[in-house]
């Protein structure tokens, strides 16, 4: 109940003038007042054997006592609470507190759902959800991706490179390319975030082609696919065993991952062009490590001595030399791994997978020199059988020639198929059960008349002697005027 100011001072003059008349009964009227002042704030002055006050301590202690009373009226409209500790306030503030540690316990997971979901109330910047569907583009709202390995361009003929990283000349020239490193910087990270996803679900038991959809269906989410402004840059390899590259399965193929299986996963991303060449390789079997291991250290060796004007046959004399110092032990009989010498790295060019330059991983080969601002796909394969590949199996992987010119067409069906090449996807490798994807039909005549004009190329499934093994590892590389940007470098490879 609320009460006036006025009232308060009346009631504290009439307690104090009642105790210096009667001091005798003090005993009796010093409880009623004790319960009285409770409720209006408690005062100083009680307390046991007073002596007689005259009228201007009254007034003093009257003072003192309304100081109080404000104080605690202070509290109160604080607090939002009374004074009295009777067993039903204690029990509301127990409940009251329960509550709040409910609260609490419902923030922390909160929190974590923000974490792993999509921002949370909070309204910070967009998580990843598992398995991923968010675009990289949201997770980075301010629109500056996250740089790969930052690595100095090795010595050429004597001469080190350290001074590209402080010149302000090549500082200059970085700058200028920021736009188009950004945007293989964007394709790279939905790349990683993609295989980081794979790597999560893929065992045996599944068949290839479950497998293959599943990778894609999150990295057309992720890169945003937009027709050809972005999304994927070719199809997803996944070749097993003696199969090195260039399979996937075409539909109908049921093909199921086997725990022996050695598994290279070969898939891209990119964003107006600007390609992410990247693979790695999957073996369930401990047995094949050391295969793993030599083709890996390969990889990295190859990464370390490219840059800025060093010669692709160097690159690739120092590659072989890494991957043949391996070797595996398989049923009882040791192999060398030997690298496969007509696979090669590569030059990525906007929309062009093989831009010219290839990248060498036996000795020999080109002495031309690297240049600045290319984007190489460096890339090599072992393998415990030859070290040769060569066509075989059903085809699966096609691309429109990138130089061929205008050819005229007799075969109505094959102009409509070219037409939905050219839209759906340029330049860029295809396979067809992406054609399937986007409603075609019946076009295995027409794809057959295109590959014979030299409109399309096919690229059928290289493989080594059937029974060996290989494996593949890649990354793809930036050749900034300051230094070496391993684009698609993760925290797995």
């Amino acid at each position: 109940m609320a009460t006036t100011m006025a009232e308060k001072d009346s009631d504290i003059k009439a307690d104090l003038e009642e105790e210096v008349v009667d001091n005798a009964e003090a005993g009796t009227e010093k409880k009623k007042k004790r319960r009285k002042k409770k409720k209006t704030g408690g005062s100083a002055v009680e307390a046991e054997g007073h002596l007689p006050v005259t009228n201007g301590e009254v007034d003093k202690l009257t003072d003192e006592v309304k100081k109080q009373s404000l104080g605690n009226d202070e509290e109160k409209d604080a607090e939002g609470e009374g004074d009295g500790d009777t067993e039903s306030n204690k029990k509301k503030k127990k409940r009251k507190k329960k509550k709040g540690g409910a609260g609490g316990n419902q923030g922390g997971e909160g929190e974590k759902s923000s974490e792993n979901g999509v921002g949370g109330k909070s309204g910070g910047a967009a998580r990843q959800t598992d398995p991923p569907t968010i675009p990289v583009s949201q997770l980075f709202p301010d629109g500056v991706f996250p740089e790969g390995q930052i690595m100095e361009h090795p010595e050429v003929d004597g001469r080190t490179a350290a001074w590209r990283m402080t010149s302000e000349e090549k500082k200059a020239l970085n700058m200028a390319h920021n736009d188009v490193h950004n945007e293989l910087r964007q394709a790279a990270e939905a790349h990683r975030q993609v295989r980081k996803y794979v790597q999560s679900y893929i065992k045996p038991g599944l068949t290839m082609i479950d497998i293959c959809e599943r990778l894609e269906t999150a990295s057309r989410k992720l890169i945003d696919e937009n027709g050809l402004a972005a999304g994927l840059a070719f199809p997803t390899g996944c070749s097993l065993n003696h199969c090195a590259a260039h399979y996937t399965p075409n539909a109908g193929d049921s093909t199921v991952l086997q725990y022996d299986d050695v598994c290279k996963i070969d898939f891209g991303t990119h964003i107006n062009g600007r390609i992410i060449d990247c693979a790695f390789t999957v073996a369930f079997n401990p047995r094949y490590d050391q295969l793993l291991a030599a083709v890996k250290d390969a990889t990295n060796t190859g990464i370390k001595e490219a840059g800025i004007d060093v010669r692709l046959c160097d690159v690739g004399e120092r590659i072989q030399e890494v991957m043949e110092s391996y070797e595996v032990e398989l049923n009882g009989k040791t192999y060398q791994v030997k690298p496969i010498r007509n696979l090669n790295g590569h030059s990525i060019g906007q929309y062009r997978i093989h831009a010219g330059k290839t990248v060498p991983i036996v000795k020999g080969g080109e002495a031309t020199r690297m240049e600045e601002n290319e984007f190489y796909a460096i890339e090599t394969f072992g393998s415990t059988g030859k070290g040769v590949v060569h066509d075989d199996m059903e085809c699966s992987h096609y691309m429109k020639n990138f130089d061929v010119g205008h050819v005229p067409l007799r075969m109505p069906r094959a102009k409509l198929l070219l037409h939905k090449i050219n839209a759906n996807f340029g330049t860029l490798a295809f396979c067809r059960r992406w054609l399937d994807r986007i409603g075609e039909t019946k076009y295995l005549m027409a794809l057959k008349n295109l590959c014979d004009t030299g409109l399309v190329d096919a690229y059928p499934p290289l493989c080594d002697t059937k029974g060996c093994y290989t494996a593949q590892f890649e990354h793809t590389i930036l050749l900034r005027p300051t230094c070496k940007e391993v684009v698609s470098r993760g925290s797995d490879y």
